[in-house]
């Protein structure tokens, strides 16, 4: 059984095609290679992968709106179309999360659950936004926050004052900055790192996971036992699609 899911953030698409079975206690999947696509053709882009494959059951998280033409041209080239998106609620009240997150954040809190089942979670996505989540022991959603992800804070910062410079992620940043660049470098990074550390302090038994594009960044500069799963949506959504297998 070969399924496709897809993720289609705010700025990029993430797709990966899975096997996934029904096994005795739930879900069993496994994740092949991933494509990445970042453009204005996203549903041309997945029609270009189905037309390799077509796939059993094809799971479309999206933040951006997908049209009833679109859905049934991605239909059409499916066995089975699930589309994760805040018109379609009934998949969050059947996960037992609240319709307020984005779809992203379901799959990522599907997927918390299906590798760490019994233990509470702590699930942090680093990517144009900064998302915390929390899970308790019995895999309930206890609550997240939302914060501006690093490039976006950097790009704030420059915009939103006359004098500080555009400046991207530096490789290395001190705690306190001996410069104008350093000083907002430091200022991000450091910022970014006390409130990682702060919500390491809510639940300081919880296993900690980190995703998304600067997950491996920032997950070197913690000092304690974590997690990098850096296709935890996809991962999320594969679980979904092994769902909907004959």
């Amino acid at each position: 059984m070969a399924n496709l899911v897809v993720d289609i953030g705010s700025t990029a698409l993430k797709a990966a095609w899975t096997t996934g079975f029904k096994a005795v206690s739930g879900c069993a999947v496994n994740l092949g290679k991933t494509f990445r696509y970042q453009g204005e053709m996203m549903v041309d882009f997945i029609l270009s992968l189905t037309a390799k494959e077509r796939p059993d059951v094809l799971v479309i998280s999206s933040l951006k709106d997908i049209s009833s033409l679109d859905r049934e041209r991605l239909g059409r080239e499916s066995g089975r179309l699930v589309v994760i998106d805040r018109k379609n609620s009934w998949i969050y009240a059947e996960k037992e999360v609240p319709s307020y997150l984005s779809p992203d954040r379901l799959a990522a809190v599907v997927a918390a659950r299906h590798l760490f089942g019994g233990k509470g979670c702590t699930i942090f996505d680093f990517g144009t936004t900064l998302t915390i989540d929390f899970l308790d022991e019995n895999g309930r959603y206890s609550g997240g926050n939302i914060s501006p992800g690093c490039r976006t804070r950097f790009k704030s910062l420059n915009r939103y004052s006359k004098n500080l410079p555009l400046l991207d992620t530096p490789d290395v940043a001190d705690t306190l900055g001996d410069s104008l660049v350093s000083s907002v470098e430091s200022g991000v990074i450091t910022g970014i790192m006390f409130e990682i550390q702060g919500y390491f302090d809510i639940a300081p038994a919880n296993i900690i996971i980190f995703t998304g594009g600067d997950a491996i960044y920032f997950a070197k500069r913690v000092k304690k036992p974590i997690f990098v799963i850096c296709n935890l949506v996809l991962t999320g959504l594969a679980i979904v699609a092994a769902e909907y297998v004959d």
